[in-house]
């Protein structure tokens, strides 16, 4: 299966399309490098939250919450397929919390972990089926785990379905930093789709919402390359 790179950097000039339209491709590449720093950070806050909170957790949250952290550690140490199947001692890793403990809030980001760790193992169909069962309605968690799904139905070939996720994700987090991010990997996917008045629909949405974001200080290099086509 083909990758797709999706890069944050500016791209200079209305000629270097192919370059700019990088940006929405290789999503394993990318959450290499950065160790999914957006939505693991909130994750582990969550995580952790859940265990400290212990006097107000029944105690199968907490024992099930205390099962994340070995997966955590091995998570962040780039030790994916350890933090997915377990490490044969004391952690049973995040497909079998998942499976056996989907029902508890522990469990469920669970969901959200071992999705993320088999993208990164290259296995994004696999990713898609943890990353949907992911539930959540708060403005953190939820939309930076709807990023990483559009992500993956990017890697995949599932545009239509990306789209939809990041404009989804964009208005729910409708915050600086996840939002102008959504609105502009879904204004790049507009653009490899060949459909650039949808493309400057979202790179319109940030200069108007997110001007101040890193998105959006650059943002008019964009508005410029699709209105020049």
């Amino acid at each position: 299966m083909a990758k797709k790179t999706v890069k944050e950097e500016p791209v200079q000039g209305a000629n270097n399309i192919e370059e700019a339209l990088s940006r929405s491709e290789q999503f394993i590449e990318k959450y290499k490098n950065v160790m999914v720093g957006a939505v693991v950070a909130v994750i582990v806050i969550v995580a952790g939250a859940m265990l400290y909170k212990s006097k107000v957790v029944e105690p199968k949250e907490q024992r099930v919450a205390e099962y994340l952290f070995p997966g955590e550690n091995y998570f962040m140490a780039g030790q994916f397929e350890v933090a997915l199947n377990g490490d044969n001692m004391d952690f049973m890793g995040f497909e079998e919390i998942a499976r056996n403990y989907g029902g508890t809030k522990a469990g469920n980001l669970a969901n959200a972990y071992a999705g993320l760790c088999c993208a990164q193992l290259d296995s994004c169909e696999a990713a898609i089926s943890y990353l949907k069962k992911f539930k959540g309605d708060d403005q953190m968690v939820a939309p930076s785990v709807m990023r990483a799904l559009a992500d993956c139905y990017v890697t995949v070939g599932q545009n239509d379905k990306a789209i939809a996720l990041y404009q989804k994700a964009a208005k729910k987090a409708d915050n600086g930093l996840v939002s102008p991010q959504c609105l502009m990997q879904a204004g790049l996917v507009y653009e490899s789709m060949g459909k650039n008045a949808d493309a400057l629909k979202m790179y319109k949405e940030i200069q108007a919402k997110y001007p101040a974001s890193s998105e959006g200080i650059d943002i008019e290099e964009y508005i410029t390359r699709v209105t020049s086509k």
